[in-house]
């Protein structure tokens, strides 16, 4: 039997000797690469594709994977030389197994115009940064300097970087840096429980949706409330708890959830110009509709919660096809919440109860 005493100089030891080639090996690490975990050209997204293809249908939409955590992020291979090989035998010896961060319930996203993926989650309370520049993943806690995230729901990008996070519960919306950094606070007194984000670059105003008022506020770049759109009703104009927004040439979709339709209004004069979506129970109408996002050729996508589906209707408000309500496969959401697309026309949809943000990719063409 070893003595305790020959066993500690034993590891002592050990540990000076890391300690030494540690040193002379220098402190460079290399960042991770973000993948999400399927290559878009292989067998088995080409399996994974809408309409399906056996159906002799031209495909229109393809799996390209999911984000989850920080297991998005793979490290690049590293040379194996004796001195990693010894270091890692010697951390081997004090390794514990690390919980990994992953998305729990996440909400809604956006993606800026350097890649970065940002995503809300408020069971985490926080809002995840898959950053593929820096090769990692951040997450940012912090709403302001004495007060972290408690329910964040929508999220938009501002000027210089800026990126706008609502907390429902908080009651505010919140203004950080491209770092992360609290920079001020929106609507405190004047928001009941924000959800929905939209910013327009033109007027560099901010549209929030105050769900619990049942309409639309719009602030300026410095954060003074202009006006308020619509009012508690089911006529055009009016809202039942209206969720998230999208905003595209001019136009504002904003989904009004209770009255289970998607509205889009001029957002000159706040006006309704057309409805998409209507009540039902087939496959194409709407129950408890969330996110919205609309592509660059028009096509509009549309959450519908309650049947765990991804919608696609055309400009004019014609239903094209449905992505999700299987019982197994890529598309198997649950409880899914927000929508967005990216400039190389991808589609996030956050996947709440499967804690993830599942990747589509259009192909082109139109989808009907």
């Amino acid at each position: 039997m070893i003595a305790r005493s020959d066993f500690v100089a034993y590891i002592a030891q050990r540990i000076c000797m890391a300690l030494v080639v540690a040193l002379t090996a220098g402190c460079a690490t290399e960042r991770g690469v973000l993948n999400f975990g399927i290559i878009a050209s292989s067998p088995e997204a080409k399996r994974m594709t809408w309409p399906p293809s056996e159906d002799a249908e031209v495909p229109r939409y393809v799996f390209a994977g999911e984000l989850t955590g920080e297991e998005n992020f793979r490290a690049p291979q590293e040379k194996k030389t004796g001195a990693r090989v010894f270091l890692h035998w010697l951390a081997g010896l004090f390794d514990f197994e690390a919980v990994p961060v992953v998305l729990q319930r996440p909400q809604s996203g956006v993606v800026d115009e350097n890649g970065r993926i940002f995503v809300t989650d408020t069971s985490r309370r926080a809002v995840f940064v898959f950053d593929p520049q820096e090769g990692r993943l951040l997450v940012w806690e912090g709403a302001t300097a004495n007060t972290r995230f408690s329910a964040p729901a929508g999220i938009a990008l501002g000027m210089r970087g800026e990126v706008y996070v609502a907390d429902s519960e908080l009651g505010i919306v919140v203004r950080l840096s491209q770092k992360g950094e609290s920079i001020g606070v929106i609507g405190r007194g004047e928001l009941r429980h924000p959800v929905g984000l939209a910013f327009d670059v033109a007027t560099q105003q901010l549209y929030v949706v105050d769900t619990h008022d049942h309409d639309i506020k719009v602030f300026d770049a410095d954060g003074r409330l202009l006006r308020t759109l619509g009012r508690r009703g089911e006529k055009p104009g009016e809202f039942n708890y209206p969720t998230y927004l999208a905003l595209v040439k001019g136009e504002l979709y904003v989904t009004d959830t209770m009255n289970a339709r998607v509205q889009v209004l001029d957002v000159e004069t706040g006006e309704s110009k057309r409805i998409i979506g209507e009540r039902g129970l087939n496959v194409g109408n709407l129950v408890r509709p969330k996110g919205v996002a609309v592509d660059e050729e028009g096509n509009v996508y549309i959450v519908e919660s309650y049947f765990d589906r991804l919608l696609v209707f055309s400009k004019g408000g014609e239903f094209l096809m449905p992505i999700g309500g299987s019982v197994q496969g890529a598309d198997n959401f649950y409880l899914p919440s927000g929508v967005w697309i990216d400039t190389h026309n991808r589609i996030f949809v956050s996947d709440m109860f499967n804690g993830r943000v599942a990747l589509f990719k259009f192909l082109g063409g139109e989808a009907e």
